[in-house]
């Protein structure tokens, strides 16, 4: 990976963690409504992740989708006007946290339903394998989703149907407030692909690098093979499963150990050990995410609600009856 986008990749991680801590004062002031799922501690992964993927290829992810937004494309200050419900957002303000997405960036969500959206990925790769299409499904979920349905599901019917779907495991430690261990029969959530004959490796979450080059092979993998492949990114939230949780599961101690792994930190240790980048350089880049954000916030607020027409001109196609 070169400098430039070694630089990039930096930024983008800031930017995502800056809009996560802004988010969650808004959350507490009253402008965000509904839930609000945050990525704080995860952006290794999405960054890494969509670093290494095509245009071609689809993403598809779950309700903790701020981050993915960003990492495929979607500017900070309609991620944030989405957020606040204003009509200047990627949904027009009537998706909210739970449903960030842009086709045209081959972004399809945000889906709130747990599982639920594992077989709109088989769906998506199987029109590729039917059009002749080399792009990748990638979809990202939770490892509590691993223990429904709709995921074994979809994950068998990749294997046999022979699909060309990455399945990603962003393994958080936590269902909500359950751990894996009290609620997963085995503690390597990559475990459960070899049920179905699937290939699958496991990285560590925290660091960006190791997400980006395990992505990458594996997306070269399923795109030479046609066939499905299951990474388990190992991660840790800092905070709660949204912003109503108590998190009497686990004790600060657990928490802070974590965040002295903290991935934007790992990532600028190593960018200043191997001169990529200095101190300076890199303090830049920070400032420049915080001033993205505080405009991003200035312009969220300042966007107009959904007006009773928008509701209405979203309910039906034209021209379709």
């Amino acid at each position: 990976m070169n400098k430039k986008e070694s630089l990039r990749i930096y930024r983008e991680m800031v930017v995502i963690r800056r809009l996560e801590e802004h988010a969650s004062q808004l959350y507490q002031e009253g402008k965000i409504g509904g839930f609000l799922h945050l990525y704080i501690g995860e952006e290794a992964v999405a960054t890494g992740v969509v670093a290494a993927r095509k245009p071609q290829d689809r993403l598809i992810t779950a309700y903790r989708d701020h981050g993915l937004a960003i990492a495929c494309g979607i500017e900070s200050k309609i991620v944030m006007a989405e957020l606040l419900g204003k009509a200047t957002g990627c949904s027009k303000g009537f998706g909210g946290s739970m449903h960030m997405a842009d086709v045209d960036l081959n972004y399809w969500g945000g889906h709130a339903i747990v599982g639920s959206h594992l077989p709109f990925a088989a769906g998506m790769a199987l029109r590729d394998k039917m059009t002749g299409s080399d792009g990748v499904t990638i979809c990202f979920f939770g490892d509590g989703a691993t223990n429904i349905g709709y995921f074994h599901e979809a994950v068998n019917l990749s294997q046999v149907w022979d699909l060309p779907v990455l399945w990603i495991c962003e393994n958080n430690q936590y269902g909500m407030g359950t751990a894996v261990e009290r609620a997963s029969a085995v503690k390597e959530i990559r475990q459960k692909a070899e049920g179905y004959g699937i290939p699958n490796e496991r990285v560590d979450g925290m660091d960006v690098l190791k997400v980006h080059d395990a992505a990458a092979k594996a997306i070269n993998k399923v795109r030479k093979s046609s066939k499905p492949f299951f990474l388990e990114a190992v991660t840790y939230r800092y905070q709660g499963h949204s912003m109503g949780d108590p998190e009497r599961y686990r004790t600060k101690d657990e928490v802070t150990k974590w965040e002295k792994n903290d991935p934007i930190g790992i990532f600028r240790r190593r960018l200043i050990k191997d001169e990529t980048a200095t101190e300076k350089e890199l303090d830049a880049l920070d400032q420049e995410a915080m001033e993205e954000i505080e405009a991003a916030v200035q312009f969220a607020e300042e966007s107009p609600n959904p007006t009773w027409d928008d509701l209405v001109n979203t309910v039906y196609v034209e021209g379709v009856g």
